[in-house]
């Protein structure tokens, strides 16, 4: 996939506004509701920590592509980290604070990138594909939303 000027600049601004948007969604609830979660569906507790996890590895993916010639990235087991302790415990405020640099990093890379560099790519072995810089680009800019749109529902099944 190649994406726009415009289509990527709209990506890119998705991705340096997430962590305000799910501050400003999870950052006054109490943990009674942080723990909250529709059947079948992660805690918000569980939602916050993995989209930090999945974007940490969003952003060394994108280095690696930058860095290497058609890197093999690594998956990782997604659910298996969402029960660890530090997943199913710890309050969100940690895991805000590591969102808001990640991303301030991740959008001072993502703005410096060249057209040569955007063609960049790596290969996803749970995909089965050589996915390009605008491939990860769009998958992580709907993942941000995806789980504002679950927590946001999550939050309102609990009320």
């Amino acid at each position: 996939m190649m994406l726009t000027l415009a289509e990527r600049q709209a990506r890119i601004e998705k991705i340096r506004n997430f962590p305000a948007r799910l501050e400003a969604l999870v950052a006054n609830l109490t943990d009674q509701q942080l723990d909250a979660h529709l059947p079948g569906e992660w805690t918000a507790r569980q939602n916050v920590h993995h989209v930090a996890d999945s974007h940490m590895n969003a952003f060394i993916r994108f280095k690696l592509a930058l860095t290497e010639r058609v890197p093999i990235i690594k998956p990782y087991a997604e659910a298996d980290w969402a029960n660890l302790a530090d997943t199913t415990t710890l309050p969100v405020q940690p895991t805000l604070q590591i969102l808001h640099g990640l991303h301030k990093r991740w959008v001072t890379l993502l703005d410096s990138l060249t057209a040569d560099q955007w063609a960049r790519t790596a290969y996803h072995p749970e995909q089965g594909k050589v996915m390009s810089l605008d491939d990860f680009l769009v998958t992580y800019s709907d993942h941000g939303d995806a789980h504002i749109e679950q927590l946001s529902r999550a939050l309102t099944a609990a009320k």
